[in-house]
């Protein structure tokens, strides 16, 4: 094989993950990236500041609770402890999609790089496609993809950064909450096992409670509550239960 036919298929492993740009869950993030422009313009943040916390922080949750704490005049240790833990729970998402692209010859720096990119549009994108890709080549398919996306997203809040300060607010904020709203149904069509699906009831049941008892903590106890709590049925009662008719079966012989 000649050199050029070896990188070739890299090459266009790159640009497939490069047109998942125009995929569902991307065109969302896109468009509530527009949403992301109008809370940083109303929150005083400057268009070089908004654009370097696309580049920087990447996953718009993190941005959101930065922008507000700013807007809301906290200590700069508060904004870095707020963002790190709000960062936290991606990986879990990171220490399931990285053995997928892992490789024998895959570079540990590659693989650091490409953690940047992984929040929860680029991990369902895929847990999706990554199955279809060669291992060999799904380092640089996701690549292509998280580097096009974040690129594309810094682009849109540059550009948008002024126009929105003529949306209506209703709009904007209608922008915006296409985010959560994608989130949840695609972690609930993603969940390959039942756990998963009964820790996203219990959390969100357990958010708006949280938000009256605790407001300053409310997702991270109705997390870490949820799953806890969704652990312990399954394991005790749902695997338990499992477990009954083998041990009376045992007995009876």
């Amino acid at each position: 094989m000649s050199p050029s036919s070896d990188i070739q298929p890299a090459f266009f492993w790159f640009l497939s993950g490069m047109r998942g740009i125009t995929s569902l869950p991307a065109l969302i993030l896109m468009t509530s990236f527009v949403g992301f422009s109008a809370f940083a313009f109303e929150s005083g943040i400057s268009r070089g500041e908004a654009i370097f916390m696309t580049i920087s922080i990447w996953a718009l949750p993190a941005k959101m609770i930065l922008v507000g704490m700013m807007a809301g005049g906290a200590h700069i240790a508060a904004c870095f402890a707020a963002v790190t833990l709000s960062s936290i729970r991606l990986m879990p998402m990171v220490a399931s999609l990285v053995p997928e692209m892992r490789t024998s010859r895959t570079p540990a720096w590659l693989l650091l790089f490409l953690s940047h990119f992984i929040a929860i549009t680029a991990w369902v994108f895929a847990t999706q496609r990554l199955k279809d890709v060669p291992r060999e080549h799904r380092a640089i398919f996701f690549a292509g993809f998280g580097i096009t996306l974040t690129l594309t997203n810094t682009l849109i809040v540059a550009v948008c950064y002024g126009i929105v300060e003529g949306f209506p607010p209703l709009v904007s904020g209608a922008l915006f909450m296409l985010t959560p709203v994608y989130f949840l149904a695609s972690i609930w069509a993603t969940a390959r096992q039942a756990v998963v699906k009964l820790a996203f009831i219990i959390g969100v049941a357990a958010g708006p409670l949280m938000a009256v008892i605790s407001p300053g903590f409310d997702v991270l106890y109705a997390g870490i509550g949820g799953g806890t709590a969704a652990y312990l049925i399954d394991r005790i009662w749902i695997r338990g239960r499992k477990r009954e008719p083998q041990t009376g079966e045992q007995h009876g012989r």
